[in-house]
């Protein structure tokens, strides 16, 4: 912490003496508040984490469009290493508040902005983000690390393989890729969409599958969310589809964790993450096997 602090403090934006204070919530950077003057900004200090497809040139540019569509606070600098942004008052989101039909009522629009909206705003180079690829180069990288799960490997990369081939076909959107519940912020007024580290070309069937996985959404609640999404009546060719993306997803969140278990140095209690994950992928995986 005491380098991501230092770099924090010294960055050649502020305007007077500063003092940054640790931001929590963050499992891939460190995040702190900063007041200069009468402003408040947040500044993530992160390098590229290759393990994880995170590159910095991507988030900034995908941030920045994000904020160009409305989605995202304003980008006020950024250098390699860091990036500065405009502080939101609100509060952070909990999974029981995106499942609750008015606050979901708002996200789903925020959902498709990003697939409509975002792309034409990019500049630059962004990248992709296919799931069944990130899950294979985890399971590589989980080999070559050591692993404890190594053993499981094997069988979920057979399942991975069944997936991929069940989601198809499929249309490419640009998507946020991270819709966990800490990524929203509500104001009030506003829900904001945060945290474009994973942002990139994928099919809109992820970000639905992933903000319903990550936030325990019942069957019913996910329905809803396709049909509205797609504005038609859910046929079971496309129930079929979402649910492998779902699996996927939430294989994907596992492994993130068990590759984190051994490459990250942020405290945080990796395993137990994993393991929660890893039984909601169980579950899923239960109930998407029972459709074929």
């Amino acid at each position: 912490m005491t380098e991501a602090l230092a770099k924090a403090t010294r960055l050649p934006c502020w305007k007077g003496k500063v003092d940054p204070q640790p931001l929590g919530g963050g499992i891939t950077n460190r995040n702190f508040t900063v007041d200069d003057g009468s402003k408040r900004y947040v500044v993530r200090i992160g390098d590229d984490i290759p393990v994880h497809g995170v590159m910095r040139f991507n988030e900034l540019n995908a941030s920045r469009a994000a904020h160009a569509a409305g989605l995202s606070p304003e980008i006020v600098y950024s250098e390699p290493g860091a990036m500065v942004m405009r502080f939101v008052e609100g509060k952070t989101l909990t999974e029981a508040d995106v499942r609750d039909p008015g606050v979901l009522k708002r996200i789903l629009p925020l959902i498709h902005c990003c697939h409509s909206e975002v792309m034409g705003k990019l500049r630059g180079p962004v990248l992709a983000f296919w799931v069944f690829q990130v899950n294979r180069d985890y399971a590589a990288t989980l080999r070559e690390g050591g692993s404890r799960m190594v053993g499981e490997l094997s069988r979920l990369m057979h399942i991975n393989d069944e997936l991929e081939t069940a989601c198809q076909p499929v249309n490419v959107v640009f998507g946020h890729n991270d819709l966990l519940c800490g990524n929203f912020i509500d104001t009030g007024e506003k829900i904001w969409l945060i945290d474009w580290d994973y942002a990139g070309f994928n099919s809109p069937l992820f970000d639905l599958a992933n903000v319903a996985s990550n936030n325990d959404f019942a069957e019913e609640q996910e329905r809803w969310l396709l049909e509205t999404y797609f504005e038609a009546a859910v046929d079971d060719g496309l129930w079929r589809r979402y649910s492998a993306m779902k699996v996927g997803s939430l294989l994907r969140e596992s492994m993130w964790s068990m590759v984190s278990e051994i490459h990250s140095d942020i405290d945080f209690d990796y395993v137990t993450y994993t393991e929660e994950n890893l039984a909601r992928f169980e579950a899923a995986h239960t109930a998407f096997s029972e459709l074929t």
